[in-house]
Order: structure tokens, then C-alpha cells, then sequence
């Protein structure tokens, strides 16, 4: 097995990757860290350059060959140069610089999406990262991050997607109001998530409405959704709690409506009712 071509910390390129840590060098670079062979794999397509210890480059010759083969440089580092590079305290031997790839609001909207999962006040990085990730294993054709909710490129948002923040599109950074009229212009039926909501889940599908178009608001991890946001909505709708629990997480929560909305959308009817026979 070859030496690793990069060893230095010093190395121009260590502290620029290293720099991008910071949410300000991110936003002026355009460009942030992706850690894992799964996440560097799923980002192919929007890689600058990839960074590997001998022994992963070699464990994982797929993805540097696919980087090659996309005309990405691919150089092999040594443990300590990767370790200095990751956000993890245990770096699997691969990180990845990746090129900014939010979409443009608009270009959402023209596409006129059936599905879409908005993030309003969202943050906790984990948590975004872990609803849009809900939002590609449902089918969902969009994901919006507001004004008020996490950097969608900060590291542990990034690992908390598994990969699916390169799966669909993303908007980052949109009023919350320009989001629910947009969405709603485009022809969907925005639907606050809310424990106080005074429309449920089940009635929801019961009543067949959530085979239309929607357009899901999820709130803050602690204290959900202000009533000025929840106020822009259609509906505000609760997830029922059939049991003892106090509540659900916000993931949870997002990842039930998500897959009420998928069902009812591919239902032939609907989804009148998840009872009727």
C-alpha cells in the first residue's frame, strides 16, 4: 500500500477544509464537508475533491473511481489529516469537499411539487438533517428550510440526511411567508404540524383531503410552531396520540405526516380512510 500523498496539518489544503467548519467560511466558499463513504458516494455529482486514507481508498476503490471518472482529484491522506478534517470524533477515512447545492425557490414552485416538507424555526441540525431524510424516504419532491431554521450545510445536518440531502431538492433560507404563499400558489395545501392543532391526523385521511397536493410546516423542536406561522396555514393538524405518551420528536412527527401524505397520494382514491374496508 502507497505512502499517503498528504500528511501535513499545515497543508493549504487541511486548513481550508478545516475552515469550513465555520458557518461564515462556508457561506463565502460555497462549498462544505461531506464525511462517510455513504454521504461521499450519494455526492459524486457535486464534488470538488475527495480525501481518503490509503487503506479506505482501497477498502472503498468505488467511490474513488466513480470521483475519477467524474473528473474529481482524489488524494490520499493520512489518519491524522483526515481526523483534522472531519466533525467526528471517529472519521471513517473518506471526507469529501462538496459544492453548495441548495435549488432556487422558484424553480421549486415551477416544478409544482405534490409533496414537500417546510422547515420553520428548525434548529437543531440533527433534527433538520434527519426530517429531510424523512422527507426523501417518503417520496416527497421538495424539502424548504426558512430563514429562522439551521444551516442546512452544517456538519451534523449534513450526516443526519444519510445522504439524502443530495436525493432531492432543497431551498434554503426562505421567509416563511414566501414559502406559504408560494406553495400555495402552486397549487398546495399547506398544513401546519402542531400538538394543538384542532384538526387530527385521522381525520385528515378519513376525510380524504390529504390525496391533494400538500405542503407540510414542521415547528421548533421545543416549542413548535408560533401562532403567527401556524395562522398562515390552511389547517393546523395534530398527530394523535393513541397511547400514554406525553409526545412525539419532531422527527417522528414529520416522518407520520410524511407517509400519511405518500399513502393518500398514492391511494387510488385518495386514502378515504386507513379503517374502511
Amino acid at each position: 500500500m502507497a505512502p499517503p500523498e498528504l500528511t501535513s496539518l499545515r497543508s493549504p489544503r487541511v486548513t481550508a477544509a478545516r475552515r469550513l467548519a465555520k458557518r461564515s467560511f462556508r457561506g463565502k466558499e460555497r462549498r462544505f464537508i461531506v464525511e462517510g463513504p455513504q454521504a461521499v458516494r450519494e455526492a459524486v455529482a457535486h464534488l470538488v475533491e475527495v480525501y481518503a486514507t490509503p487503506e479506505a481508498a482501497e477498502r472503498h476503490a468505488d467511490i474513488t473511481e466513480a470521483a475519477r471518472t467524474a473528473g474529481v482529484p482524489v488524494l490520499t491522506a493520512s489518519d491524522a489529516v483526515i481526523a483534522e478534517m472531519s466533525d467526528t470524533v471517529t472519521p471513517q477515512g473518506v471526507v469529501g469537499l462538496c459544492r453548495f447545492l441548495d435549488s432556487p425557490f422558484e424553480e421549486i414552485l415551477r416544478a409544482r411539487p405534490r409533496l414537500v416538507a417546510v422547515l420553520a424555526h428548525v434548529r437543531d441540525p440533527g433534527n433538520a438533517g434527519t426530517v429531510l431524510r424523512c422527507a426523501d424516504a417518503a417520496g416527497a419532491d421538495a424539502v424548504v428550510l426558512t430563514d429562522a431554521s439551521v444551516d442546512l450545510y452544517n456538519p451534523k445536518a449534513v450526516r443526519a440526511s444519510v445522504g439524502s440531502l443530495f436525493h432531492l431538492p432543497v431551498a434554503v433560507g426562505v421567509p416563511v411567508e414566501r414559502a406559504v404563499s408560494g406553495l400555495r400558489e402552486a397549487g398546495a395545501r399547506v398544513l401546519a404540524a402542531d400538538g394543538a392543532g384542532e384538526r387530527d391526523l385521522d381525520s385528515e385521511l378519513d376525510d380524504g383531503l390529504l390525496g391533494a397536493p400538500t405542503a407540510w410546516i414542521f415547528g421548533n423542536e421545543a416549542w413548535g410552531l408560533p401562532e403567527a406561522t401556524r395562522a398562515l396555514a390552511d389547517e393546523v393538524v395534530r398527530v394523535p396520540i393513541h397511547g400514554r405518551a406525553e409526545s412525539l420528536n419532531l422527527a417522528t412527527a414529520a416522518a407520520v405526516c410524511l407517509y400519511a401524505s405518500a399513502r393518500a397520494q398514492r391511494a387510488p382514491a385518495g386514502c378515504r380512510s386507513v379503517t374502511s374496508t
